[in-house]
């Protein structure tokens, strides 16, 4: 039998603010998110399958998981904007969505989004002002509903701020570092950054009960992303928010929910992401242990129905006046031998049929030898002086030894790709010098892969990347980054950040002695992120990265590059 479905009524405007609740038979308020038994799917393709979840006042559960596991589908179906295929949905009385793309018009001002923000609470400053005049007013015998009104009237306009609804638009919009644009200005006469935080501005000023959040710190710079942190850690109702920012999921998360398609359910983790860090760790110790002892018992107790049971009762003659007791004991021992047998072979085909599976392997390299091996004696092996792309990028002097460690920053514009296409020889210099050490291999992860032959599957492209010797040598899926459902399907079937994925281990399988990685974050799932930031720490060359990650910046321990625009 179906759960009951909540039914869904279409707004009437695009509000990034409170959306009204929509569940049909909600008798009292409530102040807490539930999903019960929710399932949902686009077509053939299940996204999310019986999935329970509560979020309580003061608590804020971070959704994580793999692109496309289905965080967005579930904040459109905890909002109502989407309606389940099975299972229901308990919320507050009002909801705030943030979408990931702002859902006003063109031609729309920054105003008009701050308006439709606080349409709420200017119905309840009128109700406050026809309350008062209702008392002021009143005759004797509506003395008693009119201050009733007043008083429930006068308790919504506390709740709302009311009286300080400028002053909070002003705090949240220099929070967010746009109270210098001006508000009549259009939409489409803003950058997409700008919009975004204009609409998360609109989203905090209508304090809705509670708070749903896609990717909200895209967008956003470190300021602004710490007033965020500081908003939310602070925000009295339920919150339920997608992010991959790992900075963010660890200031702000009380417990996360890991939709991890690979699991029969959904897992909730208690504490922030550095605590999910700890147990996925402990979680995985636990796993490589149970899987290497079902191993060994799996030896053992093939070797005791495949030899032991043959070695039990010597095969040599009796003697004659021992034939009665050896027959006797013989098949005493026969039938000892024959039970024996059947509990090994019965706990053999048990333990095939059940044995928990191996454990993925971690992002690990190929292996090249510490140092410029190939390339002579250690040290300087990369170098650029007085370098200039025109408009793109100026790099006085740069020195990249074997073992750098270097760490590129900078604002959205500043060069950070120009100059990794500049070292990997993909972005030619408009002027200044440019010296490589003969025989140098470089790598480089670019922000966006192409494949010059999509339909080709991985499997495919790896071969022909790094040849048949080796790949034979370093399968594809030994390097942890495509999945074995994945390596046969076509390339232009894959998501962008399986193709990423792709793109990284065609570089692994032969690494280079410099290897570039352009946000190599960006479209990798967090642990994969993990994974490939710990692999880095012991990479056999040397490594730069350009990132504006704040959990990669946080944790490095090389050098440093800051570039200004």
């Amino acid at each position: 039998m179906r759960a009951p479905q909540p039914s869904v009524s279409p707004s009437s405007s695009p509000s990034v603010g409170s959306l009204p609740s929509h569940d049909a038979g909600s008798v009292a308020p409530v102040d807490h998110i539930r999903v019960d038994g929710l399932s949902h799917g686009y077509g053939a393709r299940r996204v999310l399958t019986d999935l329970s979840v509560t979020v309580g006042p003061h608590q804020r559960l971070g959704l994580i998981g793999e692109n496309g596991a289905g965080k967005s589908t579930l904040l459109r179906l905890v909002a109502g904007v989407e309606r389940p295929d099975a299972g229901a949905v308990v919320r507050p009385a009002s909801i705030g969505l943030l979408w990931q793309e702002v859902p006003f018009a063109p031609d729309d001002t920054l105003a008009d989004v701050l308006d439709a923000a606080l349409s709420g609470v200017r119905m309840i400053e009128e109700e406050l002002l026809t309350a008062a005049e209702a008392l002021a007013g009143g005759m004797d015998d509506g003395v008693d509903a009119a201050s009733t009104r007043y008083a429930a009237a006068l308790q919504a306009a506390e709740r709302a701020e009311v009286w300080s609804v400028g002053a909070r638009r002003d705090e949240i919009l220099a929070g967010l570092g746009v109270a210098h644009i001006p508000p009549g200005r259009r939409l489409d006469e803003v950058s997409g950054g700008q919009r975004s935080r204009f609409a998360l501005a609109a989203l905090l000023l209508g304090r809705p009960a509670a708070l749903l959040l896609d990717e909200p710190t895209n967008h956003l710079d470190d300021a602004a992303a710490d007033y965020l942190q500081r908003t939310i850690a602070g925000w009295s109702g339920p919150v339920l928010f997608a992010s991959h920012d790992r900075t963010f999921l660890d200031a702000v998360a009380t417990s996360l929910l890991d939709i991890d398609p690979s699991r029969s359910a959904a897992a909730r983790f208690g504490g922030n992401y550095t605590d999910y860090l700890a147990h996925k760790a402990a979680e995985r110790a636990r796993w490589e242990a149970q899987h290497a002892d079902e191993q060994r018992e799996l030896i053992r107790l093939a070797h005791a129905v495949d030899v032991t049971s043959r070695s039990v009762a010597p095969n040599r003659p009796p003697r004659d006046n021992a034939k009665m007791a050896y027959d006797f004991k013989a098949g005493t021992v026969q039938r000892q031998v024959s039970r024996r047998i059947r509990n090994a072979t019965g706990r053999l085909e048990e333990l095939r049929e059940n044995q928990v599976r191996k454990p993925r392997p971690v992002l690990r390299f190929a292996g090249i030898p510490t140092g410029s091996h190939a390339l002579g004696s250690d040290g300087l092996i990369l170098q650029m002086s007085e370098a200039t792309v025109p408009g793109r990028l100026r790099i006085d002097a740069l020195r990249i030894e074997s073992s750098t460690r270097l760490l590129v920053t900078g604002a959205n514009g500043a060069g950070k790709s120009t100059l990794l296409g500049v070292l990997a020889g993909t972005v030619p210099l408009g002027s200044g010098l440019l010296h490589r050490r003969k025989g140098l291999r470089v790598g480089l992860l670019e922000q966006d892969v192409r494949f010059a032959r999509p339909r080709r599957s991985a499997r495919d492209l790896y071969d022909d990347a790094v040849g048949e010797r080796r790949a034979e040598a370093v399968p594809l899926v030994s390097l942890g980054l495509v999945a074995p459902r994945d390596i046969d399907r076509p390339v232009a079937e894959l998501s962008v950040g399986q193709q990423r994925r792709l793109a990284l281990a065609l570089i692994l399988a032969r690494p280079p002695h410099v290897f570039l990685l352009d946000e190599p974050t960006n479209h990798l799932s967090l642990a994969l992120a993990t994974e490939l930031e710990e692999a880095l720490g012991g990479y056999p060359g040397a490594v730069v990265v350009a990132s504006h990650d704040r959990w990669v910046r946080s944790g490095w321990t090389g050098e440093r590059l800051h570039l200004e625009r």
